[in-house]
């Protein structure tokens, strides 16, 4: 039987490095290749000691698809090409092939140049890797070879995300890396067609939460904001340089107009213009309203939000400002919340999902104090929110993808452990689908049925829809089509009599079926052909030429012959041809009319 094998190498009961390797008609597929910001040790890259063990790896696996430019979803791209030696190709949308290299610089310089770290990629491999991307379209299928198809289709989540399904035959895969199925304020929600796969492996990161009316979070957050810069505070609120940072910076701007408030927005220098330059680029991804008013207004374009200057940091009284990157594992965003972290005035938003191990991490768990690797001590006396403005499907918008695509199985990946266990229970009595959530490191081995598919030819299609559109359609019986069924040159295809035998090249024959009948009551052979005669007359439908010679009733295409003398056993012959499926049910019944009610029992 066809299997589907799945091993997470990141990402398998954990959030953070997704890389999912996918074997499916023995094609070779990586879904995402990511690292994990909670660590600076080789726990930061997935294991590829997986695809390492068969010999070199760009003879195993055949395509890397990554789904979009977040570095838990790309970040150990270019290690994996340029340093563990993968060449083959990689697949990626328009927008995430042109942001992800600035991000993947970005995080290469805080980790080499700021820390010091060693066995990490360069600028150089960074551009080598990006040489080896293939951009894909959405809806566009793609094909990596002559076996292996894959699809991408909208995710919103963040600009560019991508879900893929992947084809190899019969089999298929929906692989969602990241997704929203609701619209905010820059994209629009995630859309998929029925598509039916094998198997859908899909995020969990909010396996357990239903998220509150979006409105209401706004008016929160603003509410939250507004009250600290009124005593003076300051409010840090770390995000990643494209997503969040963008819903939220349309959220302030508009209220800051609105309320006409004149207190210093910033935004982390750099990063404001070349985000807004992406979108401009971009902009078919975003939503309907912004791709509407794009013409006489670019929502981001900020009349409030200024670059900032770390020097900024200082000045006295209140200010907003948004600093990368989101989880405060590293860079200007940690820096800010040292210094502002010991004040009880200033405040920080956390609007995102924070992985284990990081400073954001502890922070939302209630960490008073917080030790870092230089044993330098920071107290936390600053206020701390959690608002979830993050761009993830929540349990209610995981369970509608199932609905959209009605996969035959359910995968779960990128979730904490006892939160796909609630789900995965969810969707098993919610759709009565099997859930799996394996480990990393963990083989997952689905069985899938063997499909072989079928061509109908336009011919039998046309005289087809001629029969079915004649009588009234019964939508509890199955829809046949009758043909013939030639294989030729490794394809399938389901003709018409005539047009076989003209692929075929032979002329065509009428097959003839007899069926025997004994009657044990003797009588006389004129009688049985009366009854014969007039039982045709009464069940046909419309006229029909009765022929009756030698002790034989012919009715078109039906044969009745009786054997047998006037005092012996009789057998009667019934044969017809193929080309009225009328006549083979009525023979049938004429020979049971015989055989009991007739002339004696069958």
């Amino acid at each position: 039987m066809p299997e589907i094998r799945v091993t997470p190498l990141g990402a398998g009961q954990d959030v953070g490095r997704s890389c999912i390797l996918l074997s499916i008609g023995n094609k070779n597929v990586m879904l995402d290749c990511g690292m994990h910001m909670g660590y600076n040790d080789e726990r930061r890259f997935p294991d590829f000691s997986y695809v390492t063990a068969e010999g070199p790896v760009t003879n195993f696996v055949d395509c890397v698809i990554i789904s979009h430019f977040h570095l838990d979803h790309c970040g150990a791209l270019p290690y994996f090409t340029e340093m563990v030696g993968y060449s083959g190709p990689i697949y990626m949308t328009h927008p995430t092939k042109a942001i992800a290299p600035i991000l993947l610089e970005d995080m290469r310089k805080v980790a080499v140049e700021k820390k010091g770290e060693s066995n990490f990629f360069t600028s150089q491999m960074i551009k080598d890797c990006m040489k080896k991307v293939i951009a894909v379209t959405l809806h566009q299928s793609v094909m990596v070879d002559s076996n292996l198809e894959i699809k991408a289709y909208y995710a919103g989540h963040v600009l560019g995300a991508a879900m893929f399904s992947i084809r190899v035959g019969s089999q298929s895969v929906v692989y969602t890396g990241d997704y929203n199925m609701t619209p905010d304020r820059h994209l629009g929600a995630a859309w998929i067609d029925k598509c039916r796969p094998d198997l859908l492996i899909t995020e969990s990161t909010y396996a357990t939460t239903i998220r509150d009316s979006k409105r209401c979070r706004e008016r929160d957050f603003l509410k939250k904001v507004h009250e600290c810069i009124d005593r003076g505070g300051k409010v840090l609120i770390p995000v990643f340089a494209l997503g969040r940072a963008q819903e939220l910076c349309i959220l302030l701007e508009t209220y800051w107009e609105r309320m006409n408030l004149k207190i210093p927005i910033y935004f982390a220098a750099g990063l404001t213009e070349k985000a807004n330059n992406y979108y401009k680029m971009f902009i078919t991804w975003t939503n309907q309203k912004i791709r509407k008013t794009f013409v006489q207004r670019n929502m981001f374009d900020f009349k409030h939000i200024k670059p900032f200057d770390k020097s900024y940091i200082d000045n006295p009284g209140a200010m907003v400002v948004f600093a990368t990157p989101g989880m405060l594992h590293a860079g200007l965003s940690l820096q800010i919340f040292k210094k502002l972290a010991p004040n009880e005035n200033n405040m920080i938003i956390m609007p995102g999902f924070c992985v284990s191990g990081t400073v954001g991490h502890k922070v939302l768990n209630g960490a008073k104090k917080i030790e870092f690797e230089n044993r330098q001590v920071i107290e936390v006396k600053m206020s701390v929110q959690y608002m979830s403005f993050s761009a993830h499907a929540d349990a209610k918008g995981i369970m509608q993808l199932i609905q959209y695509c009605e996969p035959k199985n359910v995968l779960l990946v990128h979730g904490e452990a006892p939160k796909m266990e609630f789900l995965k229970e969810k969707i098993r009595q919610e759709f009565n689908l099997d859930c799996f959530m394996p480990a990393n490191g963990e083989t997952f081995v689905l069985e899938t049925r063997f499909n072989i598919p079928i061509d109908v030819s336009l011919p039998l299609l046309k005289a087809e829809a001629k029969r079915y559109n004649a009588t009234p359609p019964d939508p509890k019986k199955p829809r046949i089509i009758h043909g013939v069924l030639v294989v030729k040159d490794n394809s399938t295809c389901l003709m018409d009599v005539d047009e076989a035998c003209r692929e075929a090249g032979i002329t065509r024959h009428v097959i003839r079926f007899t069926s025997t009948v004994r009657l044990d009551d003797p009588g006389p052979s004129s009688q049985t052909l009366d009854k014969l005669q007039r039982l045709f007359v009464e069940r046909m439908e419309g006229t029909w030429s009765i022929q009756q010679t030698d002790g034989s009733l012919s009715i078109e295409s039906v044969l009745v012959k009786v054997e047998g003398g006037e005092h012996e056993q009789k057998t009667v012959y019934v044969s017809w041809t193929n080309q009225d499926e009328r006549l083979g049910s009525l023979v049938l019944e004429f020979i049971q009319n015989i055989g009991q009610n007739e002339t004696g029992s069958l």
